[in-house]
């Protein structure tokens, strides 16, 4: 199946370049190019793309607000978003994953490693590696927000167990080893920590943990 990928940013040469290597690769094809957030939801919509690699920094409507309302559009259920930064250090990088994003990547990411993250989000599973998601996440919430209703105290302990695993970036495959559970056993935990907690994938389940205080800046095993 091939991936339809719009791109998200306000200068034109880094669009072009991700267009070549995204275009380069068998199973994607660009369905669009926006200069603005506000271009992004717009295209999001009319071009049905199955995933937007979107820029934080824009001008009209900046990365962090198209997110959000692609992320409540239910006509756009099905669009996943993939954060692009600067720097690892942007702390709006947490804000685009609080209002929906899947993950993020550096701009510096190699060609490489971009098209892998487009497949990883595309085929539903956020891009939370154990390095600088984590790190990111951990640093700006030193100082924790109001814990969100419905965080972790409806869970069993071993779906507390898997949380905590979530949230320091391990994958299924990693949990169930972790725990000595099967993979699809682990893959169940998740998707039901999902529905109780009321979140739409992985990278919100990591957010969740830390805003709970189920896992603490620092204790992320990385």
């Amino acid at each position: 199946m091939t991936i339809r990928v719009l791109l998200a940013d306000d200068q034109r040469l880094v669009r072009a370049a991700f267009a070549m290597l995204v275009e380069s690769a068998m199973d994607m094809e660009v369905v669009g190019q926006a200069g603005t957030g506000r271009e992004a939801v717009e295209l999001a919509r009319s071009e049905r793309a199955d995933l937007v690699v979107m820029d934080i920094r824009m001008p009209d409507l900046d990365g962090i607000e198209a997110t959000r309302l692609i992320a409540a559009d239910e006509d756009l259920a099905g669009v996943k978003v993939l954060v692009l930064t600067t720097y690892d250090t942007d702390e709006h990088v947490l804000e685009a994953l609080r209002a929906g994003a899947s993950g993020f990547l550096v701009k510096d990411t190699k060609p490489g490693e971009l098209l892998d993250a487009i497949r990883t989000v595309a085929a539903g599973e956020s891009l939370l590696s154990p390095g600088p998601t984590s790190r990111l996440i951990a640093r700006v919430l030193r100082a924790p927000a109001t814990p969100r209703s419905g965080g972790p105290e409806g869970l069993s302990d071993r779906e507390r167990e898997v949380l905590t695993l979530v949230a320091r970036g391990l994958n299924n495959t990693e949990i169930a080893e972790s725990l000595g559970l099967s993979p699809l056993t682990a893959k169940t935990h998740v998707s039901r920590i999902m529905g109780k907690l009321g979140v739409r994938d992985r990278a919100q389940l990591v957010i969740c943990a830390y805003e709970s205080g189920l896992v603490a800046p620092g204790d992320t095993g990385v």
